[in-house]
Parts: structure tokens; sequence; C-alpha cells
């Protein structure tokens, strides 16, 4: 019994150590990834500021090879644009939905997943071009249908967050909210329930924004409370579709001044230093 009961203590010691040491890899591995994302979105600004953005045209015959080939592989995907990239042989291909896919010139080939520039700093190309389009749909969205929590100073930037208010790290980004707008961010909140049009969270989501303080409301339902129901003409639905547009597919997501979306809840000092503040 002595030699069993030493032999589970010691399995239980090696999990432990092994729980340990895969905790440890999982936050280098996280801690990584940040600051690839971050140097990507860095470069991104770099990117969208310059003339570098400028296209250089897709011969029509290659164009018509790739939308031929796609047209026969992928018949339910609309191809909104062929464009070119600086990878030799390979064009990109725009999709409904601000979706990427690169090809071979032939248009035997598709890749997918982000095409990077190994440049110094790293360069996201496709995220690049899809900050463009995030940027031009997001100009277009009336500030006045949003619920904005401004600075009492300076408005260094902003940035656009689509939430949901049964969502557990919408809560927690908004319990930063002090910090966020002392850093100068204002945070231009827009309906995005998950659940869908027509769901219990749709409903909580348009009371917020039809009550008297809608800012207060949504405030109440972050911290899990209830707030009278309301209707009124909303911007709910429509900020949905515009969301499923650009590519949300969870929340928050954190769209920035420059039209670069960062999925997920990120720390304010993260975020301030991924839209480029101190």
């Amino acid at each position: 019994m002595d030699a069993i009961a030493l032999h589970i203590n010691r399995n239980e010691t090696e999990t432990k150590q092994k729980r340990n040491r895969n905790e440890t890899e999982r936050n280098m591995r996280t801690n990584f990834c940040r600051r690839l994302w971050t140097s990507a979105l860095l470069a991104i600004s770099l990117v969208l500021g310059q003339s570098a953005l400028a296209e250089t045209k897709v011969p029509q015959a290659v164009e018509a090879k790739v939308r031929a080939a796609l047209q026969e592989a992928l018949p339910s995907q609309t191809v909104e644009a062929v464009f070119a990239v600086p990878m030799p042989g390979v064009v990109g291909i725009e999709l409904e939905g601000n979706n990427l896919l690169y090809a071979s010139e032939d248009g035997r080939f598709i890749l997918t997943g982000e095409l990077y520039e190994m440049t110094a700093p790293i360069r996201n190309l496709g995220e690049a071009r899809r900050s463009v389009k995030r940027k031009e749909v997001m100009d277009a969205v009336p500030v006045e249908d949003m619920l904005v929590f401004s600075p009492k100073g300076e408005v260094k930037t902003h940035v656009s967050v689509f939430t949901d208010v049964d969502c557990g790290y919408c809560r927690k980004l908004h319990l930063e909210m002090a910090e966020l707008n002392a850093l100068g961010i204002e945070v231009r909140y827009l309906a995005y329930p998950r659940a869908g049009v027509g769901s219990p969270t749709y409903n909580k989501i348009v009371s917020a924004w039809c009550a008297g303080n809608p800012n207060e409301a949504l405030t109440s339902l972050k911290a899990g409370k209830t707030i009278p129901t309301a209707t009124c003409d909303n911007p709910v639905a429509s900020q949905f579709d515009i969301g499923n547009q650009i590519g949300v597919r969870g929340t928050p997501a954190i769209v920035t001044a420059s039209g670069e979306l960062l999925p997920g809840y990120m720390p304010a000092a993260d975020l301030a230093a991924a839209v480029g503040l101190e």
C-alpha cells in the first residue's frame, strides 16, 4: 500500500510539474504572439501612410484565369477583386466579407492564411489591405449612432468596439474605461449581439441604445444588472451587419482609427501601445 501511495504521489507531483511547464510555455507563446501582432500593427500603420499601397494592375489574362479557376472550384464564393501582391507568381483574391485568398497566377493553386513581407518590422500585407476597406466602412458609420465614452481632456485617438453585453471580456474591457480615457483613447461602442438579431441579448442591447441615458444603461448591463425594456428606432441590427461585413467574428472586436482589427480583449496599456500611444 505504501508503494502504491508513493507511486500516486510521484504521479501527482509529475503532473503538477508538467502543468506548470505547459502554463509557462503557453505564457511564452502568448507573449511572443502579442509582440508579433504589435509589430505587425505598427508596420501596417506605416504602410497605410505610404504610397506603397498603390496597386500594380493584374494583367487581364491572369485575372480572368484566376476568376475562372475559383468559380469552378468554389462556385459559392463571390470574387470582388483580384489584386497584385509583391510575391512573384502570386495574386491576391478579395472575397465577399473582406476575406482574402492568394492564388498562383495560372489559377492552379490557392493559398489561405496571412501573407507577410519579411521586412523590418514584418508587414502583414493582407491586413494592410483589409484595413483600408475597413476604415472606409467605419468612417461611413454615423458617430451619433454609437455609444461614445470620451476623455475629459485631449482625445489622442479613438477605437470603435463591437460589443455584446453578455460577453465576459467585453465587461472586462469596460471596467478599464477610466484608464483608456485617461490615456486619451475615446471608445466608440457599436452593437454586436453574438446570438444574432432577435435574441435575448439583442433585446438587451436595444434597450440600452433606447434608454434615456444609453451610456449608463450599457454600463449597468455590463455590470450584470437589469435595465427597463425599451424600444425605438435604433442602429443595432445595422451595426451587427457592419460587424459581419468587416470580419468581426467575436467580441470585443476593436477597430482602430486607421482600420486595423484587434480581435479580443486587450488590457488598456497594451491597447494604447497597439494604437501607437505611450
